[in-house]
């Protein structure tokens, strides 16, 4: 799994490159920084969706590189001081630490800007469906909607109970997951049901790995701080089910989206393997 992760990562930091090439100044130099390194786990999503549809990969780079600029984007402003603030992202410094605050919004509003324009490249089919998609996803009703609910919940008189992280989460981290497990059959026409299925179920176990994680990891290898949650008082997944029930719940989703690709058979092991690699990774 990593080594396939990898080859899709190497492929879409080389286009992200290309597409970035031209973009100048301290925001171009920025946005350059804010793309590289991840795991790239949406967009291994997007190329498989698509090949399970039987969408070419020189379709498929479009909106797989377009989603990790999307993401890129909502990690620079998610780092802000007045949001997470957080000084390490990677392993590197946060954008806004390296550069300045300003420079960290325009670097986030020109990522999200860039990832509709590669959603929307001439080669992408159902493109306007795709960016309709992206922008539930990533607004009001799907990330901002998440991430305003994670901020109110830091100064709220009570912790959020287990139905409240739920969704809190399905907007914050689920949303982008889904759009891109989802997009290889939306391209093709197809029926989106078993992926949105998988992607959901995906979504909310990368969330709980992420809270055991910050538990459990350390900031070397997490590339990021950890502990935050718990010195915050802040309801997490493993605050309120014990870090042993918190891991149990992440393999019982990593299962069920494991089932809910078999429609596609053996073609879907990629995204099998995916499931298995989120709720064991480190980082």
């Amino acid at each position: 799994m990593q080594e396939r992760l990898a080859g899709v990562a190497d492929r879409v930091q080389s286009h992200l490159d290309q597409v970035l090439k031209p973009f100048e100044g301290p925001v171009g130099e920025a946005m350059r920084y804010a793309t590289r390194g991840g795991k790239r786990v949406r967009a291994f999503l997007v190329m498989e969706s698509a090949r399970l549809h039987g969408i070419k990969d020189s379709c498929a780079i479009w909106p797989g590189t377009a989603i990790e600029a999307m993401h890129a984007y909502s990690l620079v402003h998610d780092d802000l001081p007045c949001m997470d603030d957080d000084a390490l992202r990677r392993g590197q410094p946060t954008v806004h630490v390296k550069w300045d605050e300003a420079t960290a919004v325009l670097v986030g509003d020109a990522l999200q800007a860039l990832a509709f324009e590669m959603v929307c490249h001439k080669d992408v089919p159902k493109r306007a469906d795709l960016a309709l998609a992206l922008a539930r996803a990533a607004g009001g009703r799907g990330m901002v909607l998440g991430q305003a609910l994670d901020i109110a919940a830091e100064s709220a008189a009570s912790p959020l109970t287990l139905d409240q992280i739920t969704r809190l989460q399905a907007g914050k981290t689920g949303a982008l997951i889904e759009w891109s497990a989802t997009s290889g059959a939306v391209m093709a026409g197809a029926d989106t049901a078993p992926l949105q299925a998988y992607a959901r179920a995906l979504g909310l176990a990368f969330q709980i790995r992420d809270d055991v994680i910050d538990v459990t990891g350390d900031a070397a290898t997490a590339g990021k701080a950890v502990g935050k949650d718990a010195k915050a008082g802040k309801a997490t997944f493993v605050s309120l089910l014990g870090l042993d029930e918190a891991k149990a719940r992440a393999g019982a989703l990593a299962d069920q989206a494991c089932d809910a690709l078999s429609v596609y058979g053996k073609e879907a092991n990629g995204l099998q393997h995916l499931a298995r690699f989120v709720i064991a990774r480190k980082a």
